[in-house]
């Protein structure tokens, strides 16, 4: 990146730094992989690359459906330009089908589809390890208005039933997903970060058998390899989609 912009951020998966406009930024996507809060950490060539490509076709995807995103364009493959936020510090979690942390921490089965979509909010702080909250804790620490968080669980819960739809044009079942949102300078909410498989669990449907096939960060939480292979295959999909 060229020196005269300012690094603002930099992220486990992204840099952003300063744009010439002051309302944009510029997001870099690293080739880092990280899970389990960092603790397990690696690089693979081409993964920021693939983010970012597939990022920004879910995200035109979204604006062309009145969802409204930081993203304005690609400047190169692994480069989008993108609306300055202040990031609420909120992760979003929409689970579609059980699976992970959810089956860890309840007497659900893995892979029991949800009678309807299931959000959870988690404040986004690693050194407290990204706690799971309460609409009630959120109001007590005044980190957003009820008001607003009803219009990010309303903005959430169209997402899916976009993103479930497109998914499932690609062989692809929408397992669950992490979301995260901010504000612009005229106090707007938008849907900010990525949508990629690092941040999507994504299930390939063209098994023919009940056999779960992860094409996602699942491969390398799990340790099962293949990781570009996943997200180049989801990225050529995407492509001969659209």
């Amino acid at each position: 990146m060229n020196n005269k912009y300012e690094l603002i951020y930099e992220g486990k998966a992204k840099k952003v730094f300063s744009h010439e406009d002051s309302d944009k930024v510029i997001i870099e996507f690293k080739d880092d992989a990280t899970a389990f809060n960092a603790l397990k950490k690696a690089k693979f060539e081409g993964k920021g690359k693939l983010n970012c490509l597939i990022s920004a076709r879910i995200f035109e995807i979204l604006i062309s459906n009145n969802i409204p995103t930081h993203f304005i364009e690609l400047k190169n493959e692994n480069i989008m330009i993108a609306k300055k936020i202040k990031v609420i510090p909120l992760e979003i979690v929409l689970r579609n089908t059980a699976y992970g942390s959810l089956c860890k921490q309840t007497t659900i089965k893995p892979g029991t589809i949800l009678a309807k979509p299931l959000i959870d909010i988690y404040l986004k702080n690693d050194e407290l390890n990204d706690p799971i909250l309460t609409k009630e804790r959120i109001e007590l620490m005044n980190i957003i208005s009820s008001k607003d968080l009803d219009l990010i669980i309303d903005l959430t819960l169209k997402i899916n039933i976009i993103l479930k739809s497109f998914f499932k044009n690609i062989q692809l079942q929408l397992v669950d997903f992490k979301l995260e949102f901010g504000y612009d300078f005229k106090n707007k909410i938008l849907l900010g970060d990525e949508i990629s498989p690092d941040n999507c669990r994504l299930w390939d449907l063209n098994q023919k058998n009940d056999t779960i096939v992860s094409l996602d960060k699942d491969r390398f939480r799990n340790d099962l390899g293949g990781l570009i292979e996943a997200y180049s295959e989801i990225n050529r999909r995407i492509n001969e989609f659209i």
